[in-house]
């Protein structure tokens, strides 16, 4: 009887086989997994594109208030340049305030502390311009003792051609004015020195025409007046500056 042939072994894959099964099978996607693919993909990325809105059209009335805007301002630029063309060419002065007489009537203190007094001088407004016509449309007067306010005054508006002068007298009274000690004192001393020295200050708001143009500034007077003594006090020097 003849042996029987050897049975055969099953062969077991090999480490290398199952790995490289492995990959595969990650590879291709298990039909468990392609059903819960989301469907509605398309319809999110079409939700996110930007909605176009049609452009509207400018209200007119926007277009108008633009374009009176820029007129405005060339209007306003043209101003500019033409009055720095006149300042260049006519050269404006400012008018000139100065006292040139004075009349110190009194002055009685009633207590070593109260002051009354009666003052007059004779103000000079002239326009020193040979082609600009200037008018005073706010004019203030204050009278000093040092820095002490004795009077006010206020003058009417007036006008003033190229070159004019004009004199205006100004009568100034005091009564029962407080004056510190030391102020009365000093006083007192003058009036007995025959030398009283006052303070004028004033405060004009004026307006020069040229033409068509004109322009308004704040103009400040100041003179240092030195007196004889009351009742016939008159001018014995005087220092008078205006500026801007």
């Amino acid at each position: 009887m003849l042996p029987l042939p050897p049975a055969h072994k099953q062969s077991k894959p090999s480490a290398l086989n199952q790995i490289i099964l492995s990959k595969e099978t990650m590879n291709y996607p298990h039909p468990h997994h392609q059903q819960q693919i989301p469907v509605s993909e398309p319809n999110v990325r079409k939700s996110h594109k930007p909605i176009l809105l049609r452009p509207r059209r400018t209200n007119p009335i926007i277009w108008c208030g633009a374009f009176l805007c820029i007129i405005f301002s060339i209007i306003l630029i043209v101003t500019g340049i033409v009055i720095l063309i006149i300042f260049l060419a006519v050269k404006p002065k400012h008018p000139l305030f100065d006292a040139t007489a004075v009349s110190l009537n009194s002055i009685y203190l009633d207590s070593p502390e109260y002051f009354n007094g009666d003052f007059t001088f004779l103000a000079n407004f002239s326009n020193p311009n040979r082609n600009i016509d200037i008018r005073f449309e706010y004019l203030d007067i204050e009278l000093y003792f040092h820095d002490r306010l004795l009077a006010t005054r206020s003058l009417k508006p007036f006008t003033q051609r190229k070159g004019e002068a004009r004199l205006e007298a100004i009568h100034m009274i005091s009564s029962e004015v407080y004056l510190p000690l030391n102020l009365s004192t000093e006083l007192r001393n003058q009036v007995q020195t025959n030398r009283v020295q006052y303070n004028i200050r004033g405060t004009f708001r004026v307006r020069a025409s040229l033409g068509l143009t004109h322009f308004s500034y704040w103009l400040h007077g100041r003179c240092l007046l030195e007196m004889t003594g009351p009742p016939t006090g008159v001018l014995i020097a005087r220092s008078c500056r205006t500026k801007r």
